[in-house]
């Protein structure tokens, strides 16, 4: 049995699929799974991490904020679907699953081209233009949202939630010890601050800023930052802060967390609702059909997660992380709330739809 798992980009569409191939594996351990992913991201350096083969496309996104920026990219798409014809052709795969990311595209393109059944796993709340093609074509959606059915053909619906990483699934670490482990006192409250794989400049920017008036009120700190903005955050590394461009331990980064600011990605606020923390979400601005927002709004609209939008964080990110902190009936509420969002078996109910594919 052969599955090709293609996407990528961002962690928001790797863990996903990580995920995805841990389960595969778990039901089916004779399984061969190939992922496609885009040459230069970042998949190219984590799924060989988690343990699985990669190939990738010379593929990159449209850029829809500077026309000119595209003038490469007729070709590059051309390239990517006659090497992903190639990669088909000779892996054989009996699936290929589409996560999101710029490779997917071409992959499941080809797929659909060489009669290669295929599954498409749409993390947000309002799916971008790629995917609503490809569900054409496509044998099954796998959802983590309701009302979908405006995106997708109702039919090839089925609601999973969105699978999250198995260390979240199976943790059973302490705060105490998780706060030890990052160098901060055991029994100290403490925010988790983490702007998506990639790092988050106007989140970055309001630490930066608020980080001695955060420390001054005893709220520690666990920061990861991202790569671009982590030499200039180094600087203001101190006791009771933990700087990191990324985080590999992320069960324990949430354990030790009293409260997170987060953007508002699909993984996120699905590892965010597993883990039930009370959360201030900034959605990044600029996501394809500002999906973050909405993602954010499903979850503020139940009171499940506070809502600060991005140009309005250097004001305000600071002072609502200090009021939420000393009000504990409100952290609870939220920690309720967004619990009811968690969908812990989300990569079990993904593989079910695989493997009646095959």
């Amino acid at each position: 049995m052969k599955v090709i798992i293609s996407g990528g980009g961002t962690g928001g569409h790797i863990y996903p699929a990580v995920a995805i191939a841990n389960e595969l594996k778990r039901q089916k351990p004779e399984v061969d799974i190939l992922f496609v992913g885009a040459l230069g991201k970042m998949e190219m350096e984590k799924v060989p991490r988690e343990g699985y083969e990669i190939v990738g496309l010379p593929i990159a996104g449209f850029n829809r904020s500077n026309l000119l920026a595209n003038v490469g990219f007729p070709f590059k798409l051309i390239k990517s679907l006659w090497k992903s014809y190639s990669i088909i052709k000779n892996f054989k795969p009996d699936v290929a699953v589409g996560v999101g990311g710029f490779a997917s595209g071409p992959t499941l393109k080809m797929s659909n081209y060489l009669g290669v059944k295929t599954l498409i796993q749409e993390q947000n709340s309002y799916a971008g233009v790629t995917n609503k093609i490809l569900a054409q074509k496509a044998q099954k959606v796998c959802v983590a949202y309701p009302n979908m059915e405006n995106f997708f053909p109702k039919e090839k619906i089925v609601f999973t939630g969105n699978p999250v990483r198995n260390d979240l699934l199976l943790s059973g670490v302490s705060k105490e010890a998780s706060r030890s482990h990052f160098g901060l006192d055991p029994h100290k409250p403490t925010l988790l601050v983490i702007g998506g794989s990639l790092g988050a400049l106007s989140i970055n920017k309001a630490m930066s800023q608020g980080l001695n008036t955060l420390r001054g009120a005893g709220i520690q700190v666990i920061w990861q930052t991202g790569k671009s903005y982590f030499p200039e955050a180094q600087a203001l590394q101190q006791e009771g802060v933990f700087i990191s461009d990324f985080i590999y331990e992320m069960d324990k980064a949430y354990a030790a967390a009293n409260l997170v600011v987060s953007r508002a990605g699909a993984l996120a606020v699905s590892e965010l609702a597993l883990v039930g923390k009370a959360t201030i979400l900034v959605p990044f601005p600029f996501a394809a059909e500002d999906h973050q927002t909405k993602n954010a709004k499903s979850l503020s609209d139940q009171n499940a997660a506070i809502l600060i939008p991005d140009n309005k964080v250097s004001d305000q990110l600071i002072s609502e992380v200090l009021t939420l902190a000393k009000d504990q009936t409100k952290i609870a509420a939220l920690e309720t709330a967004i619990k009811t969002f968690a969908r812990p078996k989300a990569a079990e109910d993904i593989v079910h739809e695989i493997l009646k594919l095959i």
